[in-house]
């Protein structure tokens, strides 16, 4: 599961925010499988969809990460869940979309299919109410 904001994010919801508030960022991933799997790193990457197949990954100067847009797991054992929590701060109003992809260390083992399928995160960032 995703949540931005406190909100569970499938792929027809929007979530609003306001320019210049951290915005919460938790993605919970529950292991179904019958061993454990990691070590992996799970990253978070915003892009914007100019709706004509090209994606604009250069947004340093749009959104800022609190913390580290990479997350370390060390694990996630058989039937539970592992929780990670981060912030998003967005510094210009814009429809934006969220990528998160793992990289599995080579050693580990196959990460549960289900993880490969997360829903597209879409946030719009609005200019703050005065």
């Amino acid at each position: 599961d995703i949540l931005v904001d406190g909100k569970l994010c499938d792929c027809d919801i929007v979530v609003d925010c306001k320019v210049g508030d951290p915005i919460p960022l938790e993605v919970k991933l529950t292991n179904w499988s019958k061993h454990s799997v990691g070590p992996f790193a799970l990253t978070v990457t915003p892009y914007q969809d100019y709706q004509n197949g090209v994606h604009n990954y250069e947004l340093q100067d749009a959104i800022t990460f609190v913390g580290s847009n990479t997350f370390y797991i060390d694990s996630v054992k058989p039937t539970k869940d592992s929780v990670y929590f981060g912030a998003l701060l967005f510094l210009y109003t814009g429809d934006f979309y969220l990528n998160i992809k793992f990289h599995e260390d080579n050693c580990s083992r196959e990460l549960p299919l289900s993880w490969f399928c997360l829903p597209s995160v879409h946030i719009r960032a609005t200019e703050p109410m005065v």
